[in-house]
């Protein structure tokens, strides 16, 4: 038989890509000149001290060229103080190997003082120079030595005295959900889950009144500082304006689909913002009992809202974790504040400061107003669903959780002076202690606390305290949370 063709003889090729021929000419180029490519090569001692060499001029390349020109008039000092008397200055040494070179391997800092009697105790030095040491550069000096340390910036709290209970009003059958005081400052009132209000005398805590009318819980209370009327509003949709003549209902406002949870009174117009379960902000005429804008926007509950004479003169807060500011005049929204996480559940506008506070479970944060930047975080982080927030006139803000704690703030820097803790009543659970809201009186000594255990709760600053018994444990924060 004849033999084998050359092309049966051939061995078949496979087709490789040159990708993968490329990388198998690498590896075994790698295999040939250097069996261990899976390691790291030795380190460069003279490569390390390039790269540290380099390093250090970038950093302090400034500071030896300022530090240059002093140098030679602080070592003519040096020695002549040296020849007179012996020196105190801060001498630090270089590494041990060449300390016994003489090489001037030390950081002097000035002034040298020289050891006089204790009549003469001028300071001849004024001389603040550093020396820059002149050794290796593998041992860096600590920069302390040479940098001066920079001051934190954050603002230092005042000192205020720690608030305490000194006063507990009980009364209501329910949750005391809301609270107002009368503009001359000689009454307050509560609304509760018992569906009355009650009308309470401010400097002795005595009952004056209960008005019912309401058929659910009373959520909301506001009173008129120009006319005798006071505003409630509930979670039974109504919205009742009282005569305090006639202690009467004379006007209700209908237009909300659910329950009402906060209420607000224009400072300068004739006007009611109300907000509710309905997701709505509404803007009624007092006079007219008419509806004049709806602010809608918000996806969930407006749980809070306050108002202020110049734009933006409505500000709300909503479960859907937003603050809105609304234009008054076309009903529309101005700005979203989208900050939050959770929701908004409370918001306390300063009395003499163009900014705000907003109460959530992940944080309570400052606004300016009227643009509404973000200026800070508060420093600590209260860990419950704050339900109650109010500022006083002495930069003191208190915040009301649902834990029944009780923080108190320092306005201006955001530190905590004070964590108290509410107190059920006897007969209570423990659980029972909630804080569902908060305000100061005119004149802003005094706080009133409604709460969960069905009491009022009044208080008020320590007198006996002194910055010495009860000192201010602050530190500034070394990192703000921008968000």
């Amino acid at each position: 038989m004849p033999g084998p063709t050359t092309m049966e003889s051939e061995v078949a090729v496979e087709p490789q890509s040159i990708k993968k021929l490329s990388f198998k000419s690498l590896k075994r180029s790698l295999d040939l000149f250097s069996p261990l490519h899976g390691h790291f090569p030795p380190p460069d001692p003279e490569s390390k001290k390039i790269r540290t060499s380099y390093k250090l001029n970038v950093e302090y390349g400034g500071i030896k060229s300022t530090a240059a020109q002093p140098v030679s008039n602080a070592k003519a000092a040096v020695q002549n103080q040296a020849q007179n008397a012996p020196s105190n200055a801060l001498a630090l040494p270089g590494p041990e190997n060449t300390r016994d070179e003489g090489t001037g391997n030390e950081l002097a800092l000035g002034p040298s003082i020289p050891a006089k009697g204790p009549a003469d105790v001028r300071f001849p030095g004024k001389s603040n120079a550093v020396v820059p040491s002149h050794g290796s550069s593998e041992r860096n000096l600590s920069t302390a030595a040479i940098m001066e340390r920079i001051p934190s910036k954050w603002p230092r709290p005042v000192w205020h005295a720690p608030w305490k209970n000194y006063r507990v009003i009980s009364g209501h059958l329910g949750w005391v959900r809301s609270v107002a005081v009368d503009p001359s400052n000689t009454w307050f009132c509560t609304g509760s889950a018992d569906r009355t209000i009650k009308i309470w005398d401010l400097a002795s805590g005595r009952l004056k009144l209960t008005l019912t009318g309401h058929i659910e819980q009373v959520r909301g209370l506001a009173v008129s500082n120009k006319h005798t009327y006071m505003f409630s509003a509930g979670d039974d949709k109504q919205v009742k304006c009282w005569d305090l003549e006639q202690n009467k209902v004379i006007r209700s406002y209908h237009g909300h689909l659910s329950g009402v949870y906060c209420l607000a009174l224009h400072p300068t117009i004739d006007i009611l913002f109300t907000g509710g379960r309905d997701s709505v902000c509404r803007v009624w005429d007092i006079r007219s009992k008419m509806q004049i804008h709806a602010l809608s926007g918000h996806d969930n509950t407006v749980c809070s809202v306050f108002t202020r004479p110049m734009d933006p003169q409505v500000i709300t807060g909503s479960h859907d974790s937003t603050i809105k500011f609304w234009d008054l005049r076309y009903g529309k929204t101005m700005a979203t504040l989208t900050h939050h996480k959770k929701s908004v559940r409370a918001m306390a506008q300063h009395p003499t400061e163009d900014c705000f506070a907003s109460a959530s479970a992940d944080n309570i944060k400052k606004f300016n107003l009227p643009k509404g930047e973000f200026m800070h975080n508060m420093l600590s982080q209260q860990k419950t669903i704050v339900n109650a927030m109010a500022v006083n006139d002495d930069g003191v803000m208190a915040t009301g959780g649902d834990n029944g704690s009780m923080w108190f703030w320092d306005w201006r820097s955001g530190h905590n002076f004070q964590q108290s803790q509410t107190i059920v009543q006897p007969g209570s659970l423990d659980s029972e202690a909630g804080i569902y809201a908060l305000t100061y009186d005119m004149t802003g000594s005094r706080l009133i606390s409604c709460e969960a255990d069905k009491t009022i709760k009044m208080w008020k600053e320590d007198e006996t305290a002194t910055p010495e018994t009860h000192p201010l444990h602050f530190k500034p924060p070394k990192d703000i949370r921008r968000f």
